[in-house]
């Protein structure tokens, strides 16, 4: 598992923690069940605190990406497809968003827009 902090971003760390390790969940670079690095070992790894690190398993625990076992670790919870279907769902809504402010400001029309999407959808076939 790699997790890289990026100092200059804007985002607080335990929050590019999360992030990346819920990415790397649902791209499957990490498995289902799999074992995630210790709390503290990631927190030495990373050089910073541990309680920043816990924060960021408890975001993950909180929302099913990972499980916990006394004494032994967090773990990679099994994929639950309704919420990798909503996440997905929630960037590409994002993305729609940007899309839409950035055609606004091109004083794009909506047929220009959905022209766009619908040759994208043709190559993409």
């Amino acid at each position: 598992m790699e997790v890289l902090i990026d100092n200059k971003s804007g985002s607080p760390i335990y929050d590019q923690i999360y992030s990346q390790i819920k990415n790397q969940i649902i791209s499957g670079a990490l498995k289902e069940n799999e074992l995630l690095p210790s709390i503290r070992g990631l927190a030495k790894d990373l050089r910073i605190s541990f309680i920043t690190t816990k924060r960021a398993y408890d975001e993950l625990e909180k929302e099913g990406f990972i499980y916990t076992v006394q004494a032994k670790g967090c773990y990679v919870a099994p994929k639950n497809v309704e919420l990798i279907r909503e996440e997905n769902l929630k960037k590409i809504e994002e993305l729609i968003e940007q899309i839409v402010q950035l055609a606004a400001s091109c004083n794009l029309s909506r047929e220009e827009i959905l022209a766009m999407v619908n040759f994208s959808l043709e190559e993409w076939k």
